[in-house]
């Protein structure tokens, strides 16, 4: 099993999902307003949570790198999730995050953003990251734009209007024809 590394920033945790997260996730999974942005845009029943947990763990192990559990470095709670995916039928490594309602617009995804930002570049060398914003998610928009993503084009992603933002590592060489 690959080791899941914590990160951490001045108010948060980022640490490895696992069971003890599952009724906090399964109740941001369960509400409207926090799925409205993703899948087909339903809330999920317990079942369904349970294998939407199930599968970003998974994905660790099959891809290197993942989704967090985002908690309260001040209380320990869990607050939503964050971190990289890269599913079949997505078109690059995306960047994603969920917050619970009462911790939304308190900046704690822009904070998780850029550690996992930092991580991608630091740790995982890679070199493009996006972040996949369905039009009208304004908020997210703006957390997008203000970890410095760049809107590159719109897509329809799954039937959905989506504004794709790219990420470049801050160090990274310009492009340079062949000599």
């Amino acid at each position: 099993m690959i080791q899941i590394p914590t990160l951490e920033t001045p108010r948060l945790r980022l640490t490895a999902l696992t069971e003890r997260h599952f009724s906090d996730y399964a109740a941001m999974l369960a509400d409207p307003e926090s799925t409205r942005w993703i899948g087909d845009g339903l809330p999920l029943d317990r079942t369904n949570a349970w294998r939407s947990l199930a599968m970003l763990i998974g994905h660790w192990q099959l891809r290197g790198y993942g989704m967090w559990a985002l908690e309260l470095k001040s209380t320990g709670e869990f607050i939503g999730r964050a971190g990289l995916l890269h599913p079949e039928g997505w078109p690059d490594i995306e960047m994603g995050w969920m917050l619970k309602p009462e911790h939304r617009h308190h900046g704690y995804a822009t904070e998780a953003g850029a550690a996992v930002l930092a991580y991608a570049w630091d740790q995982l060398h890679i070199q493009r990251v996006i972040s996949m914003v369905r039009v009208g998610n304004d908020a997210s928009d703006r957390v997008a734009e203000r970890l410095g993503g760049e809107h590159i084009e719109d897509i329809d992603f799954f039937g959905s209007d989506t504004h794709i933002f790219a990420y470049y590592p801050p160090h990274r060489e310009p492009c340079r024809a062949w000599a």
